[in-house]
């Protein structure tokens, strides 16, 4: 697992199997998004004060190269085929889109105000960015790279995340505690809810498509929804700013980051229940799990 740290400018790496800090890897200025490759084991890290993206073999746990990634790097997100990646360039309001393998620029494209974050729907036909500042979401059809919908939706949206049968995307409005559910076939907003909690970041969907994690950055919690009613079925207390989240793909453990206690925090999803505490950087922003042979 691969964590970035903002305020300390470094990756750390943890193995899921122990729960122990195994690496800390230097990168550029306050990394923040964090995508894996399906195949070839590169970790990509975006470095926001550094305009810069910096590539980790997730094997060897060296950076492969650093290179420049547009202005204010934020959200990452790899195609399922591992062509594309794609980078929400927060403050040049453009997401770029670059070869994954090569790392060339294959296209800059149009973005709302302040893109924080992409998400690939399963089936790899979409590429989506939220933009905190205009109030929407902008979807990018990948097979021409070109924006095809832009669709209003509550304040500051930031996490967002599709089904496995990229039949619905769930995004998580900041600002308004809110989460909207989007039908893809149609790129509809079919309902949005508020959580209780304040300041809804990011979604996590369980395997089974029953129920979805929410975390929430002021009230520091998460909160299981039931994806049928949308209703909050249970919230456990994790810590202030808790953030940026990644479900193991058996769906038995939520490793969700806490920014202000400079920790990842370990959710049993049996028992719905803090399981362990691990020491990270400071400030930790995001994780990912990656799965080396």
């Amino acid at each position: 697992m691969f964590v970035t740290n903002e305020g300390s400018d470094d990756v750390t790496v943890i193995d899921a199997a122990t729960r122990r800090v195994v690496k800390t890897i230097q990168v550029g200025k306050r990394p923040r998004g964090i995508a894996a490759g399906p195949r070839d084991r590169r970790v990509y890290v975006s470095n926001s004060n550094s305009n810069s993206l910096s590539v980790i073999d997730a094997a060897t746990l060296s950076v492969l190269k650093t290179m420049p990634a547009g202005i204010d790097p934020e959200g990452l997100a790899v195609t399922p085929d591992g062509r594309y990646l794609y980078i929400a360039n927060e403050n040049e309001l453009a997401v770029g889109v670059l070869d994954a393998t090569s790392l060339g620029i294959v296209a800059k494209l149009e973005a709302g105000t302040e893109p924080e974050t992409c998400v690939v729907s399963p089936d790899g036909k979409w590429a989506v960015v939220s933009n905190e500042t205009s109030n929407d979401i902008y979807v990018i059809e990948t097979a021409v790279n070109s924006v095809v919908k832009k669709i209003p939706v509550p304040k500051n949206p930031r996490g967002m995340r599709f089904t496995a049968g990229s039949r619905r995307l769930f995004v998580a409005s900041e600002k308004d505690h809110a989460v909207s559910v989007i039908d893809v076939a149609s790129w509809t907003v079919l309902k949005s809810v508020t959580t209780s909690g304040q300041f809804a970041v990011d979604v996590a969907i369980t395997p089974d498509g029953r129920r979805a994690y929410v975390s929430h950055g002021r009230s520091g919690d998460v909160r299981l929804l039931d994806l049928e009613s949308l209703q909050v079925q249970v919230t456990i207390p994790v810590g202030p700013r808790a953030w940026w989240m990644a479900l193991t793909p058996d769906g038995t453990s939520l490793y969700v980051t806490a920014g202000r206690l400079d920790q990842v925090v370990v959710i049993d999803t049996r028992s719905n229940v803090v399981a362990d505490r691990i020491p990270a950087g400071k400030l930790p922003w995001g994780v990912a799990i990656v799965d080396v042979p």
